[in-house]
């Protein structure tokens, strides 16, 4: 799940102001449709370069790294696009190390993804990129989440609903991690709000279900897993729900 989601974000890096350069939007399509070419034309053109002139193909590499899931060479490849943008372009360099963090965070490396993760929610910070500091703190909360440091984790959800608030990830996860530390009622709540922003979410509806269940309300929850099964019947998460479903009949 996490490589699926970086890739999704990896992809999104048309949306970075040096993805303007012609050049680098033909190379980013080529690193989708043929990921191995493109490493090499990327390679070349970074041959052609220097100092910031080198973010361009190095984030073509990394979305090229990216589509072939090599993680360790995306996250190299994003963090050397990320040094060479101007410091002046503190959204684009928050981007660039979002993805890095991401990468690090599929390879799986969390501890090596945090630095890299602070680094991104600082510059998005300092360029005002308030949404986009939240979106990384979540990726820093997923970070404390694999290293076993829960505080930090609530910590940096609590930026997170703070800073992007409709962004429904980082409710879900908040109502994931209060609902294993045994808060269930602050997982009610989280649960409640991701599912009203992202009403169609099945990993939301599952939790939700989850949640219920283990709050000793069955029919709530056999509500939320028949409504999963509904949404996407032929979806793993629904299998999960069906499983669930049974449980609850035993």
């Amino acid at each position: 799940m996490i490589a699926t989601a970086f890739l999704a974000t990896a992809l999104q890096s048309a949306s970075l102001p040096i993805a303007q350069d012609p050049r680098l939007a033909e190379c980013l399509a080529q690193a989708r449709r043929d990921p191995t070419t493109a490493i090499a034309n990327g390679g070349s053109w970074l041959g052609e370069t220097s100092g910031s002139g080198s973010a361009a193909p190095q984030t073509c590499l990394g979305i090229a790294y990216t589509s072939l899931l090599r993680w360790q060479a995306a996250s190299d490849a994003f963090l050397a696009a990320r040094d060479a943008t101007p410091e002046t372009d503190r959204a684009g360099r928050a981007r660039l190390g979002a993805m890095a963090g991401n990468a690090l965070l599929a390879v799986p490396d969390p501890l090596e993804a945090l630095p890299t993760l602070r680094m991104a929610r600082d510059d998005a910070r300092a360029a005002g990129e308030t949404e986009l500091a939240g979106e990384t703190a979540v990726d820093l909360a997923r970070a404390f989440v694999a290293l076993e440091q829960v505080e930090d984790a609530e910590a940096a959800l609590a930026d997170a609903r703070a800073d992007a608030p409709q962004f429904a990830l980082g409710w879900l996860l908040s109502a994931t991690l209060a609902r294993r530390t045994g808060d269930l009622a602050s997982a009610q709540g989280f649960i409640e709000t991701a599912i009203g922003l992202a009403p169609e979410d099945l990993e939301a509806g599952l939790e939700a279900g989850v949640i219920a269940a283990l709050d000793g309300r069955e029919d709530a929850a056999r509500a939320s897993f028949e409504s999963v099964v509904a949404l996407a019947p032929d979806s793993k998460q629904a299998d999960r729900a069906r499983a669930y479903l049974a449980q609850l009949a035993e």
